[in-house]
């Protein structure tokens, strides 16, 4: 079975054991890419199971059913618009002011347009490309991702907004991000949802006293492909993303992705689609 995530820790950490077959479940084949090349590439159903912005998920649901394991939801965890000079939340949608997203079907461009409903972003650049393009004057400000929101001091750059913030002060709820979804014609999806579970299960009882897995060979596996991030942004990029809703994202997280899709509905972002069946496995 065909199963496509990024190479961010969170997810290499989650889904080692899935992927090398240490917990039950189907074998599966797996391929590493950003978000957006997995949001765009769903469109042509080439995973079975896959990695997705909620962005992304609520144009799919017609193919793409969503699991309740694998996904990154939670509060703190908000994508960021950072800037290199002062610019205001206001001015995020005014005309002449640059904004840099990472992707348009991604989950923090959905957010931003809910924040600011005439946002149009000026340009679209792989999430890693958005600091460093700001801090060279390229943009006004940068839509911020993943460990971005540790590290975009280092460029020299400011906090204008944090949207994770703006979302939980606005709803109550924590922030879905990204989700793991299945084909609406796979087979059992209730055995992958199980062996996704256990995999963040098993990842988590891994981790070390600093939070670090333990195990060498998961370790290696997230290093591997965690580029030039150290120590600490990688164990602080594991702890804000694998958390409690990570392994089954339970009632409050369901309240959380159905608000989405309906504030997103509402406002004209996210297609009407029937979110009534939005779980591949009805009964968690």
């Amino acid at each position: 079975m065909r199963f496509a995530y990024s190479p961010c820790p969170n997810d290499t950490f989650a889904f080692h054991a899935a992927k090398e077959g240490l917990v039950n479940g189907p074998e599966f084949e797996v391929e590493h890419h950003d978000v957006e090349t997995l949001n765009r590439r769903a469109f042509d159903g080439r995973y079975e199971v896959t990695k997705l912005s909620y962005g992304a998920l609520g144009h799919l649901l017609d193919d793409y059913a969503l699991l309740r394991s694998g996904g990154a939801l939670g509060r703190g965890v908000g994508p960021i618009v950072v800037a290199d000079e002062d610019v205001s939340p206001s001015e995020l949608a005014a005309p002449g002011t640059d904004v840099v997203v990472p992707g348009e079907l991604t989950t923090a461009h959905l957010l931003l347009r809910l924040h600011s409903p005439a946002f149009e972003a000026a340009d679209e650049r792989i999430f890693d490309e958005i600091m460093p393009a700001v801090a060279r004057g390229e943009y006004d400000a940068g839509l911020v991702i993943h460990e971005g929101r540790f590290t975009y001091r280092d460029y020299g750059l400011t906090q204008v907004l944090d949207l994770g913030e703006w979302w939980e002060k606005d709803t109550g709820k924590p922030v879905p991000l990204g989700c793991i979804a299945v084909l609406r014609d796979v087979e059992e999806p209730k055995r992958v949802e199980g062996a996704l579970r256990r995999s963040v299960e098993r990842a988590l009882e891994s981790r070390d006293s600093e939070g670090l897995p333990d195990d060498e060979d998961l370790r290696g596996y997230v290093r591997e492909h965690a580029q030039e991030m150290d120590e600490d942004v990688l164990r602080r990029h594991i702890d804000l993303y694998v958390n409690e809703y990570t392994a089954d994202m339970g009632e409050e997280g369901e309240g959380a992705v159905r608000t989405l899709f309906e504030r997103g509905q509402e406002a004209g972002v996210l297609p009407p689609t029937d979110t009534d069946t939005l779980f591949a496995v009805q009964d968690s």
